[in-house]
Formats: C-alpha cells, structure tokens, sequence
C-alpha cells in the first residue's frame, strides 16, 4: 500500500511532460532498449536517447539473478523524482518497461510472478510507461505443447494481464512462436490486457515473411514491435528485411506506436553505442517518419 501512495504522489508532484507526450500525433516513433546501450537503469540513458536522435528510451525492470524482486531503482522516491524530471527536461518518452530478466529465467519457475509484475507496474505509473515487455524465452519450450506447463503459463498470463489491464496497461510478451500459435495462444489466455511484443529478429531468423505474420496478428494483437534483426550490420545495410515494405504493410493495417531498437549492431564494432543505435533510430526515421 506505502508502494502505491509513493507513485501516487509522485505522479501528483512531478511535471506531466511524459504523458503529454502521449498526445505527439507522429504515427510511428522510435525508441531504443537501456539494457542493449549499456544504460540499464542508468540516468545517462535519457541523454544519450537524445543524442542518439530517438523519441525515447524503453527502460529496463533490473536484473533478477537470485534477487526475489527485480534490482530496480525506481522503487525509491529519489531515483522516482529524478528519473522522471530528466526524461522530461530532455523530452524523452518511456513507452515501456522491459523484465529482460525473463530472458534468462522462467516466468513458470518464479513463484512470486505477480510481485514481480506489480513491481513493473509501479515503475511504469512513474515513467507514464504504457507497455510491460515479458520475454517467455527462459520458460523453455514445453508450454508450447498442450500439458500441464502450457496451462500453467496460460493461466499465469491470464491472471498478469488482468493486473495490467486494471490499471490501464498492456503486458506484451515476446513468444518466439510464429502468428498462428500467437493467436491461439491470446485466445486460450483470454485477456485484453496481454498482447504480441512483435519482433522482426523472430521471424526473419525462422524464415518467416514480416509483412504476412504482421497481417495475421492483425492491429490490434500488437502491442509494440522490436524492429531490429540479429546483430551483423546496421538496419540500413541490412539485405535480410525491407523496411519500406514493412511501412507499407503496417500503414495499410492502420497500426500505430512504438518501433524499438534492440540489436542490429555491426558485428565488427557491437560496443559503439551511438554509431549502432544512431545509425538504426536515424534509419527507421527516414523510413517511418519521413516518407
């Protein structure tokens, strides 16, 4: 209860430059990951999402390694109040917090599964974030079959994405599924408040054509998409996918929101942040913005 009446008032106190950004009318805008430019929960992340040319930054929860909760600052009224006056001052947006700790560990194995997305939830109350990334990467593949683990997560994403949708949230989980067990998979879990966090690395990876999988989710099953491929060159050099058809597509669906760099480094040069990341925002601007 203190948890809630800490972010109440500090969304009652602080400037509401973060969701009067909310209102920006630019159909697609373009963030980048903190964890994947080294600013995991770094307060530097904010400028260097300037620096870089992006409309904001997507956050990320903390680390869980043996911790019982995520390494988060942002349960800390300081870290709260300064984390949100940076990104306002800079005018940088947060759509989303990301539990990339859910990369390594498994959502069906953490027993305290709800406090860890109450946790999210209240970081995402501060930064006027909309989005909850949950990648099921480390959960395996056994829920993909039908059985007793298949239920389970189906159960578990039913009962986190009615927490979400309560407070006006969407939890968008990374699946590494094709569209079609996407779909039957929102359907089995039955809740508005759990969406695709649609990634163009997944689907380019298995073979699959972009512009189809997007159509067959349809609009409304996309919550955000990560639009990055596998590291070895830069977006803008890159034969793997046609960005300017994946615009195409997108505009005929009528989808808006939030495009998000994750990877598509130079394999020769993955530590240079701003050469990576600046080349990747400034690339799907050209594209979704400028054209």
């Amino acid at each position: 209860m203190a948890g809630v009446i800490v972010v109440w008032l500090v969304m009652v106190i602080l400037p509401l430059g973060v969701h009067a950004q909310k209102t920006d009318n630019q159909q697609y805008r373009v963030a980048a990951c903190d964890w994947m430019m080294l600013k995991r929960q770094k307060l530097g992340e904010f400028q260097l999402a300037k620096d870089i040319g992006a409309d904001g930054v997507e956050v990320d929860m903390g680390p869980l390694g043996q911790r019982v909760l995520f390494d988060n600052k942002l349960r800390e009224t300081h870290f709260q109040q300064l984390f949100r006056r940076t990104a306002d001052s800079l005018g940088i947006a947060v759509p989303s917090m990301a539990m990339s700790g859910f990369f390594a560990q498994s959502f069906l194995k953490r027993e305290n599964y709800k406090d860890l997305i109450d946790d999210c939830l209240n970081a995402m109350d501060v930064m006027g974030a909309q989005v909850a990334f949950l990648p099921l990467g480390g959960s395996g593949d056994e829920w993909k079959q039908a059985g007793e683990a298949r239920q389970e997560m189906v159960r578990r994403l039913h009962e986190v994405g009615e927490m979400a949708l309560s407070r006006g949230k969407t939890i968008a989980i990374r699946t590494q599924q094709d569209a079609r067990a996407d779909l039957v998979l929102l359907k089995a879990v039955d809740s508005e408040g759990v969406k695709i966090y649609f990634n163009l690395q997944d689907a380019v990876d298995q073979g699959r054509c972009v512009c189809k999988e997007l159509k067959r989710l349809g609009r409304e099953n996309i919550a955000q998409i990560h639009a990055s491929l596998t590291d070895s060159v830069t977006l803008d050099k890159d034969p793997r996918i046609d960005l300017r058809k994946v615009k195409r597509t997108l505009d005929k669906m009528k989808w808006r929101g939030w495009l998000v760099v994750e990877r598509s480094r130079n394999a020769q040069n993955v530590r240079n942040v701003k050469g990576n990341f600046g080349t990747n925002v400034a690339y799907l601007k050209e594209i979704f913005q400028s054209e």
